[in-house]
């Protein structure tokens, strides 16, 4: 079916195709000029990457990096390409973007004749629907998240059916245990989230956390509104705190674009009419996510200067993760009603020689990727407390940074601060 010359689409998470990457990788010497696309890579790694370091054949690109294919980005195997999530499914409309081969895992046909995507949704159906051939690789085991839209694919729109190995569908290992950082930012998190709420979690120890912590707490009829379906939300509906009820948009429902987790969440979604699975520029864009009131919105960052300028996607020039959903959140919650969002980070880290640096800096790494700008930073979070920074002018944001940093690395900050002239005489540090 695939020919020289050929660009492929990979569904993402777990609804790539690997047994169909598995043969293709065997034909590498029968091949040339092959460029595949996905997102978000789950074990086992790529064996089409692996199979052609050279990229003579093979040249594999993801929009977002996950733990296995930041190894391989590292060995030389796979390139990145920016996007934010909610525009992934835009991708493949551009006049630009050749005639191409989408390939999906997906699960078993139902009685009416239709394949579930699964798990993961994201930007399934559009790619399906303006590839040129389409091929699902069916797997018994994947299970099957109810959809709010475009959740699968009608026999009708599909070329070609393989039927797979039935691999067993990957589980998230589980979290580290949390560190005293880690609960200290959780807790003054939870101080910030109002009944009635509405959620969207990121991917770490720390929103797992919170979502533990949420459960032991007097608040109400929450909601969720996330890219990613995740164990501590299956923990929260049992505690009673998941309703939905106040939502302006799909109330009643929990609404996400892909699922990862455990056993837990893949057995809690499967058939779950509570689920509402949308494509990624649904759950994704802004615009929708504003529309329900009280948004919060937690994620994670890597480092953030003294502008409030954060990256949460690399080191330098080295690419970590990906833009993902972040900034698509983030300005979500800046314009929902009563919405509120937090950029977490411990103060400092270890680096491989053993170095304790700070994660607040005067300046970003060289290289390293704005992936929230300043203008869209609302609360920034370290275990030394959190500070907004809407509304706030430069000398104001720095000020606030520098009382979170770690404080062997203040009296540095300030004189940098300094410096770079966004430092008032009379400010002072607590």
């Amino acid at each position: 079916l695939i020919e020289p010359g050929a660009y492929i689409l990979y569904g993402s998470f777990l609804a790539r195709p690997n047994d169909f990457d598995n043969h293709l990788a065997q034909r590498v010497n029968e091949l040339a000029d092959i460029d595949i696309f996905y997102a978000a890579g789950l074990l086992p790694p790529l064996q089409t990457a692996i199979a052609d370091p050279s990229h003579t054949i093979f040249t594999c690109n993801s929009c977002y990096f996950t733990a296995v294919d930041r190894k391989m980005y590292d060995q030389g195997l796979l390139f990145y390409t920016p996007a934010n999530f909610s525009q992934a499914n835009e991708m493949f409309t551009l006049p630009y973007y050749p005639p191409y081969t989408c390939v999906v895992q997906v699960a078993p046909m139902d009685e009416h004749g239709f394949f579930s995507f699964g798990v993961s949704n994201t930007y399934c159906y559009e790619g399906a629907l303006q590839a040129a051939t389409v091929i699902v690789e069916v797997n018994q085991n994947i299970p099957r998240m109810p959809g709010g839209s475009e959740d699968g694919l009608h026999i009708s729109m599909v070329d070609y059916i393989i039927e797979g190995s039935n691999s067993p569908v990957f589980e998230l290992p589980p979290s580290p245990e949390p560190t005293e950082a880690d609960m200290r930012m959780a807790e003054l998190i939870l101080e910030e989230i109002p009944d009635h709420a509405c959620l969207q979690l990121g991917v770490g120890t720390l929103p797992n956390i919170l979502g533990n912590l949420l459960c032991d707490t007097d608040l109400t009829d929450l909601g969720i509104h996330s890219e990613m379906f995740c164990d501590s939300m299956v923990d929260l509906f049992e505690a009673g705190k998941i309703t939905g009820r106040y939502k302006t948009i799909d109330r009643g429902k929990i609404v996400a674009t892909f699922c990862l987790g455990t056993k837990k969440s893949y057995d809690f979604v499967d058939g779950n009419p509570l689920i509402a699975s949308h494509p990624c520029n649904y759950t994704n864009d802004a615009r929708v996510i504003s529309r329900n009131d009280n948004v919060m919105s937690i994620n994670n960052a890597i480092e953030i200067d003294l502008f409030s300028q954060v990256c949460a996607e690399s080191s330098g020039i080295r690419q970590i993760s990906g833009t993902g959903g972040q900034l698509d959140f983030v300005e979500g919650a800046w314009y929902s009603k009563g919405g509120k969002s937090f950029l977490c980070l411990t103060s400092t880290f270890t680096d491989k020689n053993g170095i304790v640096l700070s994660r607040i800096v005067p300046t970003l790494k060289t290289g390293s990727i704005v992936t929230t700008p300043r203008t869209l930073v609302d609360y920034v979070v370290t275990e030394y407390g959190k500070a907004q920074m809407k509304g706030q002018p430069t000398w104001s944001r720095a000020e606030k940074l520098i009382e979170l940093a770690h404080p062997d690395f203040r009296d540095d900050l300030i004189r940098q601060a300094q410096e770079m002239k966004i430092w008032r005489r009379t400010n002072k540090i607590v």
